[in-house]
């Protein structure tokens, strides 16, 4: 049997690290993904570069060096989560996206500001085990063939006088590779072996402390082995289940998971990307005074996690001093100047993103790697249907996304996926029984799919 990667790391994206990209290049791999915006695009690529420079320069001079912030105002879906998480998808970075409302300021029971960074840590942990698991996949591979093939046929046991005799040798070692080479080919996929496998672990539980809410489980899990599922149980399973528990195993055994934590904790620090959204929510100036969350304890509180603080994390102490925070915002009822001075200092870098029109929608429709379209296509054709869209089908989509976010809420790109839902609707409703295998979307049909719904005002606002 070929012994194959697990699913998680076959898909693993190729990493570019931060100094094989110029500004220029990173916005062509942006330009993939998102259309417009090339302000934003601009101002992150030069923030990902600054961080290459800094790493440069001698250590006194570096720590001086602050990440210059971004702050970008725009409408919802006009693409700047997405800018940020391309970005640290290029780089391999460590990647958070939190909403800054979700926090509360001391003294009130919720999320503090810190959990981010411990949720940003937790990330990277993931990211670098997940990467050198891929490197010792070949040392597990042959691991576990020999496991197998010791259970299938076990090794010779030493006679008394401490030898074997040579023609049982030469006998076992035969049956062994026939049986390794029966393996490799998969003809003993459907046997049946007992192997030893560890219980599944109890889901953490938390505990609110002084620094926070908590999951304990993790730690207790360290300290006392078996005390949530760390015990082993025998069962009786296929070869083919018998190499997916035992590769993972053997690629937890021979990772370090002491340099994993270290070198997840140096990734963070110099390699962090934490966007935190709705930052508008936070801002303002509340009128009255009493018992409630206040906006303003928020920011004060948020401050020196971006300004530069150590946070004690289950990985060790983490100085938040370079990780590239990246604010963003609507800014309808707020303005920017409404946040504290402090905060608004620590965001040095403003861009606006703009509203999308129906020229945009057409290129999103059609243009990235991830266009729409592409993704109906690709979704139909599991069941054999072949689709194609004419150019008029496309701007009629197009218009129809930008007359509704102009009528009803502006909803950007997002308003795309109703309209598209609506049109392949009838044709993803009878995909699996219809004997006809192809269509043709046009403008006509689009039309008719979403007549009724365009003719009834109330009803457009509704559905789309």
């Amino acid at each position: 049997m070929a012994i194959t990667l697990p699913q998680s790391l076959e898909k693993m994206p190729k990493v570019l690290s931060e100094t094989e990209l110029t500004p220029r290049e990173i916005v062509a791999e942006l330009d993939k993904y998102i259309i417009g915006q090339e302000a934003a695009k601009k101002a992150v690529a030069i923030a990902l570069r600054n961080r290459f420079r800094r790493r440069k320069l001698p250590d006194e001079l570096a720590d001086e060096i602050a990440p210059k912030n971004i702050l970008m105002i725009g409408p919802t879906g006009v693409g700047k989560t997405e800018i940020s998480r391309r970005l640290a998808k290029l780089t391999q970075s460590p990647f958070l996206k939190i909403e800054a409302s979700k926090f509360t300021e001391v003294g009130y029971v919720g999320r503090d500001v810190e959990s981010m960074i411990r949720d940003l840590v937790h990330i990277a942990v993931d990211m670098v085990k997940s990467e050198k698991m891929a490197e010792v996949v070949e040392k597990a591979k042959s691991n576990v063939e020999e496991k197998i093939l010791d259970i299938l046929l076990p090794r010779l046991k030493r006679k008394a006088e401490d030898h074997v005799e040579k023609d049982e040798q030469a006998h076992f070692l035969e049956t062994r590779e026939k049986l390794r080479k029966q393996f490799k080919q998969g003809l003993l996929d459907e046997r049946m072996i007992e192997i030893e496998v560890k219980e599944t672990m109890a889901p953490p539980f938390e505990i609110f402390s002084s620094s926070g809410v908590e999951e304990i489980g993790i730690h207790i899990q360290e300290l006392i082995p078996g005390f949530l599922g760390g015990k082993t149980k025998r069962r009786k399973v296929k070869i083919k289940e018998a190499v997916e528990y035992l590769m993972e195993d053997e690629q937890r055994k021979l990772i370090d998971i002491d340099q994993v934590s270290r070198m997840a904790v140096e990734r963070v620090e110099h390699s962090g990307i934490i966007f935190l959204d709705e930052v508008d929510k936070i801002s303002g100036r509340e009128s009255g005074h009493g018992p409630e969350v206040s906006r303003e304890g928020v920011q004060r509180d948020l401050l020196p996690i971006i300004e530069g603080t150590t946070v004690n994390t289950r990985y060790g102490l983490v100085r938040t001093d370079h990780i590239l925070f990246i604010g963003a915002g609507a800014f309808h009822v707020t303005k920017p100047s409404d946040l504290i001075p402090e905060m608004q200092g620590r965001f040095p870098i403003r861009v606006e993103l703009s509203s999308l029109n129906k020229d945009d929608f057409v290129k999103i429709l059609t243009e990235p790697e991830n266009a729409l379209i592409k993704q109906y296509k690709a979704l139909l054709a599991t069941e054999g249907i072949k689709v194609k869209y004419t150019d008029e089908a496309i701007v009629e989509i197009a218009e129809l996304a930008e007359r509704v976010n102009e009528d009803a809420e502006n909803i950007g790109a997002r308003r795309l996926h109703t309209v598209m839902e609506k049109v392949t609707e009838e044709i993803s409703f009878t995909a699996p029984e219809v004997k006809k295998k192809q269509f043709i979307i046009d403008k006509e049909y689009v039309q008719k799919q979403l007549k009724d719904i365009i003719e009834d005002q109330d009803l457009s606002r509704f559905i789309l």
